[in-house]
């Protein structure tokens, strides 16, 4: 007999409490059952289960095996769904989460030419500025940006971007450009207050030393393209990512407020679900992304 088969049966008879309820979930005869399990336990050498008019329940040797007999089962199970993921077509509702400014300049751009390729998948494309939690609000995978936190999500980079301290040409003239790290400390600063460090700059030195810059804020808000505004506008020094300030910082619209820094880089990651194998849908999407910013580079957006 299909060993495998046995295993099934018997895991079966313990999952269910005995023979006729796991004739029903298997699809198959009680007899057949009682014969799968009987052979397992002539092959074995071992009774695996005890039997009464009432109950069955497994014996000590019994339960050993059922547990590894489990995740036998189990892992066998997670490989034809494996297959039969990687041979279906991607289709249906993907559903991601985005930070707005990301969203918006660079995301939102390409999405078309990722639905035109894929014609059967549907996208919920919710653009946020918090810390969604991926399973519990239902979302299939989300973009996220910097240092990833702790978690059992798994992750992929999509491209690097480059954190800089700029601010408006009119800024530096009217207070002058700080020269030193230290010298921020007598500037207006702008910061973003969804990050939970929000008045703390985490800066490299010219040595390598790492600082830390905390100084309450003459301006904070939630949106980086906000701080980029309120940055054109002179309104102080903000610390964005290079997708945000590359294009001001091309038209001379912004300044490096300190150029010698070393460059502060950050990962752009898609973070998905944890599992032995990715929906068709999100490996797509991820594949897509890869492709879509592979020439963009820390100082390149």
């Amino acid at each position: 007999m299909d060993r495998l088969t046995e295993m099934e049966a018997f895991a079966t008879v313990v999952d269910q409490g005995g023979f006729t309820d796991a004739a029903k979930k298997m699809g198959i005869s009680k007899s057949a059952v009682s014969k799968h399990v009987s052979a397992l336990e002539a092959r074995l050498g071992a009774r695996l289960l005890n039997r009464t008019t009432r109950r069955v329940s497994p014996t000590e040797i019994g339960l050993a095996y059922y547990d590894r007999a489990r995740r036998v089962l189990n892992d066998a199970g997670e490989a034809d769904a494996l297959v039969t993921s990687m041979q279906s077509a991607p289709s249906g509702l993907l559903r991601i989460s985005v930070a707005t400014d990301f969203g918006v300049n660079h995301l939102s751009p390409v999405l078309g030419e990722f639905l035109q390729e894929y014609p059967d998948i549907t996208v919920n494309m919710v653009l946020n500025n918090r810390y969604v939690e991926l399973i519990s609000e239902g979302f299939d995978m989300a973009v996220r940006i910097g240092e990833l936190e702790d978690s059992t999500l798994r992750a992929r980079k999509i491209a690097d971007t480059t954190r800089k301290m700029i601010a408006a040409p009119g800024y530096f003239r009217q207070y002058g450009r700080p020269e030193r790290i230290d010298d921020l400390n007598e500037h207006k600063l702008l910061h973003y207050s969804n990050q939970s460090s929000a008045a703390v700059w985490k800066i490299t030195a010219p040595s390598g030393e790492k600082r830390q810059i905390r100084t309450a804020g003459w301006l904070t808000v939630n949106d980086g393209q906000s701080l980029l505004n309120a940055c054109v506008a002179g309104l102080g020094i903000a610390y964005l990512p290079s997708f945000l300030y590359s294009d001001a910082l091309r038209r001379g619209l912004v300044e490096e407020a300190i150029p010698d820094l070393p460059p502060e880089v950050q990962g752009i990651y898609a973070v998905y679900p944890p599992g032995r194998f990715t929906q068709p849908k999100v490996r797509a999407f991820i594949d897509f992304l890869v492709t879509a910013f592979a020439d963009k580079g820390p100082d390149n957006w």
